[in-house]
């Protein structure tokens, strides 16, 4: 069994000793990092590499985007992918020993406005999630796990009212569509919610709200899926929420789940 965890860190190096603390705290296997916002030269992987995570891949960007896995288990660095040609740092893989691939996407969050004609950003996020989409078709993945920060929550119990923010970015029935669209493609399964099938669960809260655990407006952002041949293999699902509590947190909190694949 290995277990592995997405979080969308909003610095890793702003907020390194937060990365530190959760791999002693909850020793992942495999770490997923997004929005780390720096080359990959200046991620500090050296103080990740002192606590037992030895391995790393990555893709950077100064002060934007930017992707990481850290790893207790060897991997080999398998490619990335720019998906709707905007030369962002968004999508780095992994391949364990085992032959099973670990991908680690951070879709654009798409701007304040839902309307690709008035926001150029939101149409960049659906052009990456139907990039993504073609990519699946005609690459169909297998023992493959899918993680990351993917900016929409498709669900209605994904978000603290379903009414309320059906028009606002990362809700709306385009947006949602899309990335059904994309997850059907590829025969990705969403573990989290194949293990916890029914209630709220939110991943995000903004930091706009003073108090965000008593308001509890979150949204559900973050997500691990896997290609259908592995996804029995998933169980275990679990958003650490307390993680939002820690000081200078992100404003996203880590999603885990277990695999009984063996490595």
């Amino acid at each position: 069994m290995f277990i592995i965890a997405t979080w969308n860190i909003n610095s890793v190096r702003l907020r390194s000793g937060l990365v530190t603390r959760l791999l002693g705290q909850e020793a992942p296997d495999i770490l997923c990092l997004q929005e780390c916002k720096s080359p990959v030269e200046k991620i500090p992987a050296q103080l990740f590499h002192d606590a037992g995570y030895r391995w790393m891949v990555a893709r950077g960007q100064r002060g934007y985007n930017g992707v990481a896995i850290l790893s207790r288990l060897p991997i080999t660095d398998a490619g990335d992918r720019d998906y709707a040609r905007l030369g962002h740092a968004r999508h780095v893989a992994a391949r364990l020993d085992n032959g099973v691939t670990i991908h680690n996407v951070y879709v654009p969050a798409g701007g304040d406005i839902p309307d690709r004609a008035l926001n150029a950003k939101f149409g960049q996020k659906l052009d990456f999630l139907t990039d993504m989409r073609d990519a699946f078709r005609a690459d169909r993945p297998e023992r493959s796990i899918l993680v990351g920060d993917l900016n929409i929550a498709p669900r209605e119990d994904d978000v603290w009212s379903h009414r309320q923010l059906l028009r606002i970015v990362s809700h709306t029935p385009v947006e949602v569509d899309h990335l059904l669209t994309a997850q059907e493609a590829g025969r990705w399964v969403d573990i989290t919610r194949q293990d916890i099938p029914e209630g709220p669960l939110f991943s995000w809260w903004s930091y706009r709200n003073r108090d965000w655990s008593a308001s509890d407006r979150g949204r559900r952002l973050d997500h691990v899926w896997a290609t259908s041949d592995i996804a029995a293999a998933g169980h275990a699902s679990r958003i650490l929420r307390p993680v939002r509590s820690w000081e200078q947190p992100s404003d996203h909190v880590p999603v885990f789940a277990s695999f009984d694949l063996a490595v």
